[in-house]
Formats: C-alpha cells, structure tokens, sequence
C-alpha cells in the first residue's frame, strides 16, 4: 500500500470515527433532554396523562373554547415529545384522585369545576372572583393580598401553575386564566419556557403569575412573567373578622 492509498483510507477511517462520535452525542444530548422533560412532566414513557377541559362560558350545550381547543394543541405536542399517551376528559367527568397520573387542567373555576378543586385543595390562597354581574372585580385574581383585574383584550391575568403533593406523585399543571385566550396563553408559555422552569424548579411545585397584553392585537403571543406566587397561593387565606 502506497503511502498516498494510505493516507485516503485513514482519512476516510477518521471521518467514520467523527461522525460515529458525533451520532452518539447528539443522541445522548437527545436522550438526556427527553429525561429532564419526562421528570419535569411526569410523563415517562408509554405513561398515559389527562388534558381536563372546561365548558365555554355562555354555551347552552357543552363545548370547547377555540382558544382552548388551540391550547389543548400546544399541550398534545408536549406530550407526544414526552412519548406518552393522552386522554381528553369533561370537567364534570374528571371524578378521580391526582398523583397517580399527570393531569393538565384548564380553564378557569367558574367553568371547570376540577379547577375549583385543585384550587381550594393545593392553592388555598388564591381567590377568584365568581359574580356574574358586570363589575370591575368580576374574574379578579386575588393572591398575595394583591387583586389582578381583567380588561378584555388589553389585560388578561392567568395563573400556570405545576402541583404536587408528594416527590413522587405525578403533577398537574394548572392554566387558570380570567379568559380562554389567557389559557392558551398559558399552554404556550408552558411549551416556550418548560426547560427554563425545569431548571429553576425541578419536581417542585410552583405557582407563576402571568399577564397576556394586548390580546385583541396580539394573541396569546405577549405574555409578561408578573411573579412568583407560590408562597402565597399555598398559605390560605385567613378570614378578616370584624
């Protein structure tokens, strides 16, 4: 072999060499990825979750929201990536423990009734408002002795929260917003930021507040961080006395 055959085939030997490392760390990149967002989702492989969804306000028969239908599109994604298997339950049908599966709840407590659970059960000190007359607190998020207020296409408040009660038990996920554009909102912050929030949280359980801005022109696509309320909406409420 002459010495010019030679150099071809060790280039061609390094080449392979390069591209057999290169495979195998992209798929242990991949790999690691997919854990992190499994252990964050509660959602390892082939594991089965449910999408809870609620009841369009003012319908006379049970339906979805456009913009929850597109939320609930945003949250499919997620758990395809994650490899496992989704189950759409009604509201009013969602009769079952938590823990046991990983649950994304949306809608609202006025028009999801599993939501009004989780809240009174693992967010004690989040209040919403429920009259039905037109007023300024109507939907009002109340937490952390502060009151979020809704204006209809120019500032919407959501709560996106991951709950759970044990280090093993599954999560759920909770997008609580004053309208369904806000819950879809929610579904796409989730989907934009969940490695970010994986980092900063872990397994652990949180409770963030956001504000979509400016829906009538923009979306769900403007969404604001406004705080951290976690320590707030676990600690319940004490009645004022007089």
């Amino acid at each position: 072999m002459n010495e010019d055959v030679r150099n071809i085939v060790l280039g061609v030997v390094a080449t392979g060499v390069s591209a057999a490392i290169g495979w195998f760390a992209r798929s242990f990149l991949w790999r690691r990825r997919l854990r992190r967002k499994q252990a964050f989702f509660g959602l390892p492989t082939g594991s089965d979750c449910l999408f809870v969804v609620n009841r369009q306000m003012g319908a006379n028969e049970w339906s979805v929201h456009r913009s929850d239908a597109f939320a609930l599109l945003e949250i499919s994604a997620l758990i395809k990536d994650c490899q496992a298997n989704l189950q759409i339950v009604a509201h009013e049908s969602a009769q079952q423990g938590f823990g046991e599966r990983a649950e994304f709840c949306v809608g609202g407590p006025i028009s999801n009734v599993r939501t009004a659970a989780h809240l009174r059960s693992l967010l004690p000190g989040v209040g919403v408002d429920h009259d039905s007359e037109e007023r300024r607190d109507r939907g009002a998020i109340k937490v952390g002795g502060e009151t979020y207020r809704w204006e209809k296409g120019l500032v919407e408040y959501v709560l996106l929260a991951r709950l759970t009660q044990e280090q093993s038990a599954r999560p759920v996920f909770l997008l609580s917003g004053q309208t369904a554009i806000s819950n879809q909102a929610a579904a796409r912050y989730l989907a934009r930021h969940h490695e970010q929030l994986a980092r900063s949280y872990r397994r652990r359980s949180f409770c963030l507040l956001l504000k979509v801005v400016n829906s009538q022109a923009y979306g769900p696509d403007v969404t604001e961080l406004i705080a951290d309320v976690t320590a707030a909406a676990r600690t319940a409420q004490v009645p004022v006395t007089t």
